[in-house]
This record gives C-alpha cells, structure tokens and sequence, in this order.
C-alpha cells in the first residue's frame, strides 16, 4: 500500500524559508514522480513543481509563480522528495499535499489529474 507523509510546514516570515519533506512508501521500485500541489479555500488546487524518477532524469518542473524561489530535489535511498521554499511570500500560504503518479515516462506533470496517490497535507502560512 502506497503511503505518502509530508513534513516541515509551519509559520513563516515573508521572505524566510522552509523546506518541505514527502516521504514515500510502499512503492516496490523507484519508477515514480512526485509533484508538490497547494490548495487555499475557495480557490483551484495549483501544481507547485514536480520531479520525474531519477531512473528517467529526474527532469523538474515549476510552476511560474514559484520558478525561481522554490527547489525540488529527491532522495531515492530515502524515499523523500524535498520542497525548498526560498523568499517566501503571503501568496503561498496554502495547503501542500505531495503526490505519487508510477510513470516510465521522463517528464512530469503540474496537472493533479494523472497522480494515483496523496498524502494529507501540511499547512504552510507566511505571515509576519
């Protein structure tokens, strides 16, 4: 069974940083991406980033309101997908919940839609 625990949220100052862990079990090989999403009430879920497998590159993606701030990096040995949050702002308090899609495929998506797997969710607030 798939199981996916996200960590490191909490309270932020604008323009501090945090970093944000997925750990993964379950999965009986290292073919899988992870993406990162965030959620606020009243407002669409937003792909944050995402990284495909490292057995296919581990290529990344950011969405542009992130592109620049926030890094995403995996280690395999670990089962753990990191979000490194620079420059945080107001704008990214939200909900983030990581996800798990299995894909043989080298690239990876910022759309929820083809991920099978999610964790719960961790608060994260900027606010001075």
């Amino acid at each position: 069974q798939v199981q996916l625990v996200e960590s490191g949220g909490g309270l932020v100052q604008p323009g501090g940083s945090l970093r944000l862990s997925c750990t993964a079990s379950g999965f009986t090989r290292d073919y899988y991406a992870i993406g990162w999403f965030r959620q606020v009430p009243g407002k669409e879920r937003e792909g944050v980033s995402c990284i495909s497998s490292i057995q296919r590159g581990g290529s990344t993606y950011y969405a542009d309101s992130v592109k620049g701030r926030f890094t995403i990096s995996r280690d395999n040995a670990k089962k753990t997908v990191y979000l490194q949050m620079n420059s945080v702002m107001p704008g990214d308090t939200a909900v983030y919940h990581c996800a798990a899609v299995r894909t043989f495929l080298t690239e990876c998506s910022l759309s929820a839609r083809p991920y099978d797997y999610w964790g719960q969710g961790i608060q994260v607030t900027v606010s001075s």
